[in-house]
């Protein structure tokens, strides 16, 4: 079963999704590739809702408190439970994007690299494009080759405020 909650955040509402208890979504307000309202049961009616979807807190604690650490500017590193569901290559990527350190940032062509297929970098782009559990799993430290910000579902300048909060040169 699926459950959600919306939690505020420095960026607005967060919407967190959980399959069997286990975190498998954050998304931000007006993100790309953010699921339809009616997948987290909005506009259904109560009776059907509660049938494939609830609304609860208790599977998002942790996550919550992680998340307002990470805020805070106290964690640096997420430690949750995460079902990453995709195809292999993309569970690769975002494999690959959790290895990024706090604070740095990666291409898309060293993320490929660090694939072993350097020819892989719009895949790689296409890969993190689809990262269903932004911030944790940090596809906001991807670059451009050039340095450059480039895409991001959740918006450059969100991306951008994250990349400045976590090299300290801003707060929340």
């Amino acid at each position: 079963m699926k459950q959600h909650t919306v939690i505020d955040s420095p960026y607005g509402p967060l919407t967190l999704v959980a399959e069997d208890g286990v975190l498998c979504g954050l998304y931000m307000t007006d993100q790309r590739h953010r699921p339809l309202e009616e997948t987290f049961g909005m506009g259904v009616p109560p009776r059907e809702r509660s049938r494939a979807w609830g609304s609860a807190e208790e599977p998002f604690t942790e996550t919550e408190e992680q998340l307002q650490a990470y805020f805070a500017g106290e964690l640096k590193e997420f430690t949750l439970e995460l079902r990453l569901n995709g195809t292999p290559f993309q569970r690769t990527v975002w494999d690959q994007l959790r290895r990024i350190p706090y604070g740095e940032t990666r291409s898309y062509g060293e993320l490929a690299d660090a694939l072993g297929n350097p020819h892989a970098s719009r895949a790689v782009g296409l890969a993190n494009g689809r990262n269903p559990i932004g911030i944790i799993v940090p596809c906001h430290r991807v670059i451009g080759a050039n340095g450059g910000l480039t895409g991001y579902g959740g918006g450059l300048e969100r991306k951008q405020r994250l990349l400045d909060f976590e090299r300290g040169e801003a707060l929340f």
